[in-house]
């Protein structure tokens, strides 16, 4: 799908018409969802290496506490970048398979992450951790393929 494909709706002109009038706009978009996306998945990606014994002599809550700004971050990099991008066209996205199964496993990562924290996983350890970080992973994967697969729907 393109920004600037005769498709996109007119739910939101003053946002369509940035996106698409400038050369730079939804490219530069795309990156910055792009880096929000990986700076989480870095974060992600090493406390769940430190929880499945990878850098035992890491302490998981300093780990945490460097990792947890950084992914906060990341997401709000990802989720403003991808709320300016579906402003432009908000109808076709939300008649997207594609789309509408990212946001499923987006809201299914978030509540894995919320069980994650709240059962204070992160300093028990254990199966149940190694299950919840395998499938945190898992969702972002997905996510991240549905993310590629909107734009062939």
């Amino acid at each position: 799908m393109q920004p600037n494909s005769p498709r996109c709706g007119g739910e939101n002109a003053a946002t369509m018409h940035w996106i698409v009038s400038s050369a730079w706009a939804y490219p530069a978009l795309e990156v910055v969802h792009i880096v929000g996306i990986g700076l989480v998945l870095v974060c992600l990606g090493v406390l769940d290496l430190r929880l499945w014994g990878v850098g035992a002599g890491f302490e998981p809550g300093a780990l945490a506490r460097l990792a947890l700004p950084v992914t906060l971050l990341g997401f709000g990099l990802a989720a403003t970048s991808g709320g300016l991008m579906f402003a432009g066209q908000a109808g076709e996205l939300l008649a997207n398979r594609a789309f509408l199964v990212k946001m499923v496993l987006l809201a299914c990562a978030g509540l894995n992450a919320a069980w994650f924290h709240r059962r204070g996983a992160l300093l028990r350890g254990g199966r149940r951790a190694h299950f919840q970080t395998a499938l945190s992973l898992a969702l972002w994967v997905g996510v991240i393929a549905c993310g590629r697969w909107i734009a062939y729907r």
